[in-house]
């Protein structure tokens, strides 16, 4: 084992000298103990000594405010083991172990060992203060040793690194204490006179700023090895602060510490070689007995790691908002994109659902014609109108999972009464269920609950999954619809069926798109999406969705809404509700119906449908300039208006048609192809009577079109009566 270099007496520096006036104001700075003092009660550095064998000794202040300790609860009790992270000390005793190839104790030695060596160490650990919470620190160690150079202790000095505040604790054992603290290599110890002239520069401070002590010593201030920028500006921003003239040189650095008030801040220091480095300094003022001020201490850390830090975190932060802009620049363009897509698809639905009006249209009128069809023309009908319908199904599903995923998706928050749209869709997907000789059960509610909802999603959703039950049963199965109430304030659906059930695998995949779970050989048609915009829906209206399955067993497919308030019923919709189509009187008046539309195909469609109804007859005009006269001139009981029209569209002629006073109360429908929500509410809101897509429903377009004329005759009756008042 090497011996450790003797530390010097504070004497020698002065003797370097060679002068007995320096001789006289070192010793006149220690003989008073001041320097000590203020080194020992500094509240910036935690200063802990301890016996040869760890235990701590001393315990100033620093160190009770920076871990919470008094000086009591330690001070012949613990080591300093005791209050740092454990596993940093383990790591560390490795690490040292490894390097000096000597087996060393996860302990106490562990933070001490190079300094037992002799070699003055400086390390980074995690300090735990008395409440449990920890702060990262810097901390040098130091053998303390008496005039044998035998070790009687060790002090550690520590900076709290977290707040980037600086300390220098000091302790005691004589002379080797003040030995440790001035021949420490990491921290810069500058002590003044009164004047401010250096008359201690230490190790750290050589090392730091490539000055020999005796190139300093009583000539020069600190102030002149410190940027005269930032003196000046300290000394500004002093005066302002405490409305008092500072000068611009030494006494700004220290004017706080002369008024009793430790002080620590930053700034840069010039080495002898002109190159410059920030540091963080912590003045104190040294007192006398009389507690007359006789000089200042002047402790310093390098600060250019932080600094680089700082630096480097600037520099990221940048990176960030720059990165951030060019995210903001791809969302736009993604918004851009997604908006193309919508419009592309709303214009690929119409373009697709325009042929499917045909097809779908006449082959209902060749079914419900007369003479009615032969056996085989019905099944050749039916196969017809089978490929027709779930060519549109596929088209209205494509079109849902895209505008859902690209945002564009709209839905009402509603009260939807769940009795109704049980109902409506027990009578939508029973006839299917008795083809196949499924048996369906249905709940009968106690009471009448409404859901917070979209009602044309909500039912879009149990058809779904009762059609998906019915589909995928076996013969003769059944299905049960169950409800059950979800605290705090929802519901839960269940649709139950008794098919071949789902592996765990198949139900980890199961709401993927387009993925059948291999059923794409089977003879069930399906899409693959169903289940997926199933599964958003759900999730838009704030509602959760799931399945429970059995291999062999069958499936318990679920969802959740939010429960609500029953609306309270308008006076409008109060009439609406209670129409019933009147029965026609003979020798009534002919109604006539302007059809505006450029396409001959949905056109003779719609012709053939007024056509059984002799009491009405049918205009036609094939764009909307045209549309608009003959309305203005025949004044007809209600328009049908398509909205993609050559020239001015079906949107801008309603409008034309509402504003103008003789037109203004006809009931207007629309007829169009273009079946995304967001352009069917964008109509309705523009003033269209109700809005229906290709193809045609037949049963719906005459239930439709009859509301619309009794509702014309209601207007056409009041302006009679007010014309006779």
């Amino acid at each position: 084992m090497s011996k450790a270099r003797r530390a010097p007496v504070l004497v020698h520096d002065a003797a370097r000298t060679g002068g007995l006036t320096e001789l006289r104001h070192q010793e006149s700075l220690l003989k008073t103990g001041a320097l000590q003092n203020a080194i020992l009660n500094s509240a910036n550095f935690s200063s802990i000594a301890t016996d040869e064998k760890g235990v701590i000794q001393i315990f100033n202040v620093g160190a009770e405010r920076m871990l919470g300790y008094a000086a009591a609860d330690v001070m012949n009790k613990i080591t300093p083991a005791d209050i740092s992270d454990p596993q940093e000390v383990i790591a560390r005793a490795k690490a040292l172990s490894k390097e000096l190839k000597t087996p060393i104790a996860p302990g106490f030695e562990a933070l001490v060992f190079k300094a037992s060596r002799g070699i003055e160490d400086i390390y980074e650990l995690t300090y735990i203060r008395k409440d449990g919470s920890r702060f990262p620190a810097v901390v040098s160690v130091t053998a303390l040793r008496d005039a044998q150079n035998a070790i009687i202790g060790y002090l550690l000095i520590g900076t709290d690194n977290t707040a980037r505040k600086q300390a220098e604790e000091a302790l005691q054992k004589a002379g080797a204490l003040q030995s440790a603290i001035f021949n420490s290599a990491n921290f810069s110890s500058i002590a003044t006179d009164a004047r401010g002239v250096i008359q201690i520069f230490n190790v750290g401070a050589e090392r730091m700023l490539g000055y020999a002590a005796a190139d300093v010593m009583n000539k020069i201030t600190p102030a002149d090895i410190s940027d005269p920028q930032e003196v000046i500006a300290r000394a500004k921003a002093l005066t302002l602060e405490l409305d008092t003239p500072i000068a611009p040189g030494f006494e700004a650095l220290v004017f706080k510490a002369s008024r009793g008030i430790e002080d620590i801040y930053e700034l840069t220091y010039i080495r002898k070689d002109g190159s410059r480095f920030p540091a963080v300094v912590s003045v104190t003022a040294l007192r006398d007995e009389q507690d007359a001020i006789i000089g200042y201490l002047l402790i310093g850390t390098d600060n250019t790691a932080r600094k680089q830090v700082e630096a480097e975190r600037s520099q990221l932060d940048q990176a960030l908002q720059d990165r951030n802009v060019e995210l903001e620049s791809a969302r736009l363009v993604a918004d851009k994109a997604n908006q193309a897509k919508s419009d592309f698809l709303s214009s690929m639905s119409h373009e697709l659902r325009t042929p499917l009006n045909a097809i779908l249209g006449f082959t209902q009128l060749m079914e419900s014609g007369a003479p009615p069809p032969t056996p085989a023309q019905q099944r050749n009908l039916d196969q017809i109108l089978k490929a027709g319908w779930y060519l549109l199904e596929l088209i209205n599903e494509i079109l849902d999972l895209a505008l859902i995923e690209s945002g564009k998706a709209t839905l009402s928050h509603e009260p939807v009464s769940l009795v109704e749209v049980m109902t409506e869709c027990r009578a939508m997907v029973e006839p299917q269920a008795q083809k196949r000789g499924i048996g369906m059960s249905f709940p009968r509610f106690e009471l009448p609950y409404f859901v917070s909802a979209d009602r044309t999603r909500v039912k879009q959703v149990l058809i779904n999954l009762l059609f998906n039950a019915i589909k995928y049963n076996r013969a003769d199965g059944a299905v049960a619809v169950e409800y059950v109430l979800s605290p705090p304030n929802a519901i839960r659906i269940t649709v139950r069926d008794t098919g071949a059930g789902l592996t765990p695998e198949q139900v980890a995949q199961l709401f993927q798109p387009f993925n059948r779970l291999g059923k794409e050989a089977s003879a069930e048609e399906g899409t693959g999406i169903g289940l997926v915009v199933t599964k958003r829906l759900v999730e838009l209206m704030g509602g959760s969705i799931g399945v429970n399955s059995s291999a062999g067993v069958g499936s318990e497919f679920w969802f959740e809404l939010g429960l609500t308030a029953a609306p309270l019923l308008s006076i409008e919709e109060a009439a609406q509700a209670a129409w019933v189509r009147p029965p026609e009187l003979a020798g009534a008046p002919q109604r006539t119906v302007l059809y505006v539309e450029d396409n001959p195909a949905n056109l003779e469609l719609v012709e053939q449908l007024i056509a059984r109804r002799p009491e009405l007859r049918l205009l036609s005009a094939a764009d909307g300039k045209t549309g608009i006269e003959f309305a203005l001139a025949y004044q007809p009981q209600v328009i049908l208006m398509d909205i993609n029209l050559p020239g001015i569209s079906g949107l801008d002629a309603m409008k034309v048609l509402r504003a103008d006073p003789s037109t203004a109360h006809i009931p207007i429908i629309a007829l169009s192809a273009n079946a995304v929500p967001h352009d069917i509410e964008k109509a309705l809101q523009a003033g269209f009577f109700d809005y229906l897509t290709k193809p045609i429903k037949v049963n719906l377009f005459m239930d439709t079109l009859d509301v619309a004329l009794n509702i014309a005759q209601t207007a056409t009756n009041r302006m009679a009566q007010q014309e006779l008042l």
